[in-house]
């Protein structure tokens, strides 16, 4: 089965809903979806996050990262950029770019905002830098897609999004479509590329 995996940082509960819309979208298409979390960080050195988290989805590990066909990054707007928490993982990955693990696969990006601008689509920006360094092939939403055109909260052609402020946390309509269909679209190019013929330089 293709693994797609759904990786986020959540503190109040919208960023980790808008990550299982997207997994549902992604077996929708028919893949599978590894939904993954990564653990707070603390200013203090002398504090680390317990080694399994209280509720929830697990950690992620870097095999998790290697062994996937796609990867769907999800954050909170931290001042219009991706999360510390989320950033010190990927800060982490050195060897996986230094042996090209994640070159050719499909990503692709969500977030919460509190406010509708809140810098939503910088936040989505930030977290596409690392994965363009990785070697990945950045996926969006297209305004095929009807809802893009007929949102009023969330959502941008750089990927799924939420604002929390004008909703009390509850996704509108259009949000689960578009954070369904970035799902579905990560999925079905991650199945594509695994069924096209390996092409020999």
């Amino acid at each position: 089965m293709t693994e797609i995996l759904v990786l986020y940082y959540s503190r109040g509960g919208t960023t980790a809903e808008l990550a299982r819309q997207v997994c549902r979208g992604v077996e929708a298409a028919g893949a599978e979806a590894l939904l993954r979390t990564v653990a707070p960080v603390s200013t203090g050195l002398e504090t680390t996050p317990n080694p399994v988290p209280e509720s929830g989805p697990p950690y992620v590990t870097q095999e998790d990262l290697k062994r996937a066909a796609g990867l769907i990054l999800g954050s909170p707007t931290r001042f219009g950029n991706m999360a510390a928490p989320l950033k010190y993982f990927l800060d982490g990955t050195a060897n996986l770019w230094l042996s090209g693990a994640l070159a050719g696969k499909p990503a692709g990006v969500f977030t919460s905002t509190q406010t509708q601008h809140g810098g939503q689509e910088t936040t989505l920006l930030s977290m596409m830098l690392p994965l363009l360094h990785h070697g990945m092939v950045l996926v969006g939403i297209p305004y095929t897609e009807a809802a893009l055109s007929e949102t009023r909260t969330g959502g941008s052609p750089y990927g799924a999004s939420h604002v929390a402020g004008t909703s009390k946390g509850v996704l509108s309509a259009e949000e689960i479509t578009l954070a369904r269909a970035l799902g579905a679209r990560i999925a079905t190019l991650a199945l594509r590329l695994a069924a096209a013929p390996e092409r020999r330089g």
